[in-house]
């Protein structure tokens, strides 16, 4: 069998454990790896002195030379952000190329369902931290209950990128951007949709970030989770039919949603419009641009009336710490109201070279077996060693790079657009991240009750 090549496209924050894997097993695994990027010298940094890989320049609004890039490859891994899948997939489409992404399946990339697998073509998404991991050990847990002949009543599932319990101690968010910072600042827009003890629920927007429940992870204490956009596509995915609740939500660490509440009702998260005049704004500007005009009242006091807020509270902490209050120039030429916050926040929450972040997830199930109705809760902590190899790249990367790996070595059937679901996809790579130290530490709380 020929050399195999692999594309890599994006050489941002959650590809140096994926890429490094990749590299690191070429010689055996008998493949060459192209790392692409619009910054070249991204790609180039991440490959390094290499042998076994190559950097290249890539946009994908280049058509022509997009094009070649994937038509030399055997297998494109797009770590793009997800607007662009579908772009890369009808390339795929046309080229004949499988396709790795980490990113949920939109509406158009199950579109083309039917003409990969006609092609024999594999399009592998949801294959990496959240949705990945989550999927695959949600699966682990489930197969095994049903095969020992179990029945699915209620299955939570939350994640979440934080910062380490040892980083910045100072930052009252205990938070930072660990992957893509227009993602978090966008996040939660759209109505979140779910089932809970049988009843179909429904938060918009503005009252997602109030309505958060609390989730315990031993040993790291008390978080808090929001609802994810939308729990109900993945009934039929895990096979259950007829379960009672269905939630999926991302983890934040407690007080952080309050403050980012106000952030939300202001307005400040909208991507919908240009704000006017932004090269000429401060962050105390861009704050006061979404609250009433009034000649006495300062900008602090306007907040802690319209939200009755404390002055001294930590809503207003984490707000003041963020630099919101500052008469800084933004430094920004333009930008909707999500890119400016976006910049504004970055200044404070980009990870400082010896930063840790830290991954965090957590499942229940709550099934009957035997008559009885018990309970599993399962959990995992990693953390990332430094900036750059960080906890999230690792869980976004590592199961990418495992996956590719299995399917050159001819382990995964499955054609088509699909999910890392199946046992013999989820079994190997979970196995394989064992040995990285992400696992999942399982409790039976019915016998911690007995």
């Amino acid at each position: 069998m020929g050399k195999k090549s692999i594309l890599i496209l994006g050489a941002g924050r959650s590809s140096s454990a994926l890429i490094s894997y990749l590299l690191e097993k070429a010689n055996n695994g008998n493949w060459h790896v192209t790392v692409g990027d619009f910054f070249e010298q991204a790609a180039k940094d991440r490959v390094g002195s290499s042998g076994n890989g190559t950097a290249i320049r890539f946009n994908i609004e280049e058509e022509e030379a997009s094009a070649q890039a994937i038509q030399a490859a055997d297998i494109v891994i797009s770590l793009l952000p997800a607007a662009f899948h579908p772009r890369v997939a009808k390339l795929c489409l046309y080229h004949k190329k499988h396709l790795f992404t980490a990113s949920y399946i939109s509406d158009e990339m199950k579109s083309f369902h039917e003409e990969a697998k006609q092609k024999d073509l594999l399009f592998m998404n949801e294959c990496g931290l959240d949705p990945g991991i989550d999927h695959m050990t949600a699966m682990e847990v489930m197969d095994r209950i049903r095969d020992e002949g179990g029945k699915m009543i209620s299955f939570e599932s939350f994640a979440g990128g934080l910062i380490a319990p040892t980083t910045d101690p100072s930052n009252p968010w205990r938070y930072k951007f660990t992957w893509n910072p227009r993602n978090i600042v966008i996040a939660g827009q759209g109505t979140a949709k779910f089932i809970q003890e049988g009843q179909y629920k429904f938060i918009p927007y503005q009252q997602l970030f109030q309505r958060t429940t609390y989730v315990h992870i031993p040993g790291y204490g008390d978080f808090e989770g929001y609802a994810n956009r939308d729990s109900l596509k993945y009934i039929s995915n895990y096979k259950l039919d007829d379960v009672k609740t269905m939630l999926r939500g991302t983890l934040r660490n407690k007080g952080f949603c309050s403050a980012w509440n106000i952030l939300g009702q202001l307005g400040c998260t909208d991507d919908s419009y240009p704000m006017e005049r932004v090269d000429q704004m401060t962050h105390r500007e861009f704050l006061n641009t979404f609250l009433p005009y009034d000649k006495v009242m300062m900008l602090e006091d306007k907040l802690m009336n319209r939200f009755k807020l404390d002055q001294d509270g930590p809503e207003m902490e984490r707000l003041r710490w963020s630099g919101l209050f500052e008469r800084e120039p933004i430094g920004l030429n333009s930008g909707t109201p999500a890119q400016v916050l976006e910049h504004i926040l970055n200044k404070k929450w980009k990870l400082e070279p010896t930063d840790k972040d830290m991954v965090v997830m957590w499942h229940r199930f709550i099934y009957s077996m035997k008559g009885e109705t018990r309970e599993i809760q399962s959990h995992l902590v990693a953390l990332g060693d430094d900036s750059i190899q960080t906890a999230m790249a690792k869980g976004v990367g590592l199961p990418l790079a495992i996956g590719t790996r299995l399917f050159i070595e001819g382990k995964i059937k499955d054609r088509g657009v699909a999910m890392p679901l199946s046992k013999e996809v989820y079994r190997p790579i979970l196995d394989e991240l064992r040995h990285f130290g992400i696992s999942m530490q399982e409790r039976n709380v019915v016998d911690e009750q007995a």
